[in-house]
Formats: C-alpha cells, structure tokens, sequence
C-alpha cells in the first residue's frame, strides 16, 4: 500500500499526517538509513504532546520499534532519545529507558553500537518536589540515547563529527617537544609520536552537551507571528545533526516516526539528505513548515500557509529559497 499524499514537500524531503504504526507498514523493507526520533517520554503528568503512562510505556514504544526495525536497512541505524523519569510520588528513578533497550536487544536482535547521553545544561531543575522543595535530589539534565543497529557494522564515520582540539592540545601540536615526550601510560598504552597529529579536529565523547536553548529560529518567530504555540518538546538542531553526519551520507533517507517540529526534517534538509516525517497531530506538523521559511515572512502569507495546510486536499511544495510557492 502505497503513502498518502504528504501535507508538504521540499526538495529532500516529505512530511505525512497520520499514526507511523500505520505508516511504517506503507514503507518498503531495508529501506532506510537511519531512523532518529525522540517519542513522547513516559512522564507521570499528562503533557499537552500526548506521552504515554509509564506502566504501558515500554510495550506501547515496542510496537513502533519492530516496524521500525523491518524498514532499517542492514547498514542503518536507529537513535532513540529518552528522557528519564521518575516513579510515581517517589524519588526513585524509572528504568523504563533502560527496559526498552533491553526489550529491542533480547527480543528483536538489535545490537547497542553506542549510548549517548545528552546533557543539556540549560534544562529547568526537575522534578519540582525532590529537587526544589525537599531538595533531596539533583537536577535531571541527561536524555539516555541509545544508537541501535540491525548489523554489528552499521555505516558511521566518526571523521564527520570531528569536535575542536583543546586550547591544550592545540599548544601541543604547536610545539609537541615542549609539552609531551612518547611513552608508555600506566594504563599499559603506548601512545607514540603520532599523538600530536592534527586530523582536523579531536574525536567527540558520547556525552553530547547541547543546550535546548531555540528562541530566534524562524519556526518559533513565524509561529508568534500568527499567535499559535510551537511544539512544547522540540529537541535542538545539534542533536540529530550529530547523528545525521555520523551515521549518513548525502543522499541517504532519514526517517523521524515522532516528528513533532520537525527538527530532523529541516537539519536532514540543509544536509542533503533525503528525509520522512511522520506526525499525528496535523497542527504541530503545519507549523513545522515554519521551518523551512525564512523568519521576516509575512505573517498574512504565513496565517495563510498554516490553514491551506490544514485545510488542503493537495500537497504544498516548500522551496529551499525559502519563498512559498504552492501547488493547490
């Protein structure tokens, strides 16, 4: 069965309105690339974005995963970001990030290339009553995320994600006689001559210090610009930009089953890689085509995109030059 006609296109990509169980079974199998998404995490308040009770949690996220694993490629790659949680009016930290892992690995034979964990420094402290009032516990400012694969050699080039040298290595590699001679480190390795290399930049660490900080991207602008709410769980840019150079090349297709904004989407975009964005919610995915506009739009012209988007029966083309050009 074929897909629905989308709500948008751009040049790479294409967005559907619709449930990604449903649609993930409209999608050939080993087709994809990379799979990247973030769901709705299992919270214990109901969020405006419809996250799932934690009881159920792990089952109900299975379900998406095992479609998710038909459509992977042999070479692809699936990134999960989770949030964690704590159990119901107790301090006591949820596994269910850590139960999903185990579920994907022992049942559907993904293999755990990697765990990341992202920490935001700019998160709010969290949960109110053990960290504000009682303050017992610290701020949760760490997502687990799990880079899965269905092969034990998915594609990846970690020389894409290259991060700066240290103002410490850069002396180094200025005057290495100066600050470093070649020997054995009691660890037992033997690091040599070669050390103070420069390959363009040093290897980054799984822990990915990215702030949530998004307030002047023209998504959130035109959104205030019509008075709607953007999406209230965006992830930042530079997390799935991160995987998408990692784990991709241009011309690869990525896949985000929780859209949302369509973050994944729009850095997929600007990165040349082919791309799908599954959403169930028709307002928060016609607004995520606030991403692919330049941010001094017009907003009557803007007013007028959201509600051909959310009243269209044909699909509206996005030009990369960030002028709207409709097909109605």
């Amino acid at each position: 069965m074929a897909l629905p006609t989308p709500l948008y296109t751009t040049d790479y990509g294409v967005a559907y309105v619709g449930d990604s169980l449903e649609l993930l079974d409209r999608l050939e199998s080993d087709s994809i690339d990379l799979v990247i998404t973030s769901p709705p995490f299992a919270l214990q308040r109901k969020k405006t974005y419809g996250n799932v009770e934690q009881e159920d949690y792990v089952n109900w996220l299975f379900e998406f995963c095992k479609k998710v694993y038909r459509v992977l490629k042999s070479t692809g790659s699936f990134v999960l970001d989770l949030g964690g949680a704590y159990q119901s009016k107790r301090p006591v930290r949820s596994l269910y990030n850590y139960r999903i892992l185990i579920k994907l690995c022992d049942e559907l034979e993904f293999r755990l290339a990697e765990e990341f964990f992202w920490f935001n420094p700019a998160k709010l402290p969290s949960p109110i009553e053990w960290v504000n009032k009682r303050k017992i516990r610290a701020k949760d400012s760490v997502n687990t995320v799990w880079w899965l694969s269905k092969t034990d050699n998915p594609k990846a080039n970690v020389s894409n994600v290259l991060v700066p040298y240290s103002d410490r290595m850069k002396k180094l590699q200025a005057e290495p006689q100066k600050y470093y001679k070649p020997k054995e480190r009691p660890s037992g390795h033997d690091i040599g001559k070669n050390f103070a290399t420069d390959n363009g930049g040093a290897i980054p660490s799984n822990l990915l210090e990215i702030p949530n900080t998004e307030s002047n991207s023209s998504y959130i602008q035109l959104c205030k610009s019509i008075s709607i709410p953007p999406h209230p769980a965006r992830f930042p840019q530079k997390l799935p930009m991160f995987f998408i150079k990692f784990l991709t090349e241009p011309g690869d297709k990525v896949l985000d089953i929780f859209a949302g904004s369509n973050t994944t989407g729009f850095v997929a975009e600007q990165l040349q890689r082919n791309w799908i964005a599954f959403e169930k919610d028709l307002t928060y995915l016609a607004s995520s085509s606030f991403r692919f506009l330049d941010k001094s739009q017009n907003p009557k012209d803007t007013l007028t995109l959201y509600e051909q988007l959310l009243y269209q029966h044909d699909s509206i083309y996005l030009t990369t030059s960030k002028q709207l050009a409709l097909k109605l």
